[in-house]
């Protein structure tokens, strides 16, 4: 039987402050935790951020998507976890039809065309399962996502990659506050692996 390709999971979230006002600029952040399980180090994480200084969410939350996704040197087994409906939704029913029509939709032109078309190879490497997760409730890796979307935003912060995670000492501090307290990782060998569709590739 061959070998498996690794199993990589991703906590994505994104922001843009000051949504409300359309007559200034919206600085917006992406960021995530990307963690897997190695047999020796045990969970070995990363981080990443980047930031737009005028934007919208729906731009940040692709592109949450695409810069873990092409950080991967190999291709993988992805269980990518997001609080954006567009973006799973996106990833898992509209780009399929959108691509068989010939990057056309029925209602006009597509939104942020361009990203979606970036994201499409990049995704194609891998088998992504594409979950969506209630934000803001409690769910540590996502809440960790969050907190680095925020911070990317506001500071306008890059990590130019993956880089060292902070997120066990930021569950440390969550939890002294009683905040995050429901985190059990789950053992990557119980966990059963649905891919989806590949996403297109043109």
């Amino acid at each position: 039987m061959p070998e498996q390709p690794p199993l990589v999971f991703v906590y994505a979230d994104e922001s843009c402050l000051g949504n409300q006002y359309k007559d200034r600029a919206r600085p917006g952040g992406a960021a995530g935790l990307m963690e897997y399980w190695h047999p020796e180090k045990g969970w070995v994480r990363r981080d990443f951020y980047l930031a737009e200084p005028d934007t919208t969410n729906n731009r940040m939350a692709i592109r949450s998507a695409t810069v873990p996704l092409q950080s991967l040197k190999q291709a993988s087994r992805v269980v990518f976890t997001s609080d954006s409906r567009y973006l799973v939704d996106g990833m898992t029913s509209w780009v399929h039809g959108w691509a068989a029509r010939g990057w056309v939709r029925k209602g006009g032109e597509i939104e942020n065309l361009e990203l979606w078309k970036a994201l499409m190879p990049v995704a194609a490497r891998h088998e992504v399962q594409w979950r969506w997760v209630k934000g803001h409730n409690g769910h540590a890796q996502n809440e960790y996502a969050n907190f680095l979307a925020t911070r990317s935003a506001a500071k306008q912060m890059d990590s130019g990659g993956l880089v060292e995670s902070g997120f066990d000492a930021w569950l440390r501090e969550e939890q002294a506050k009683e905040r995050c307290r429901n985190f059990f990782p789950v053992p990557p060998d119980k966990f059963e692996f649905k891919p989806g569709r590949r996403a297109p590739t043109r």
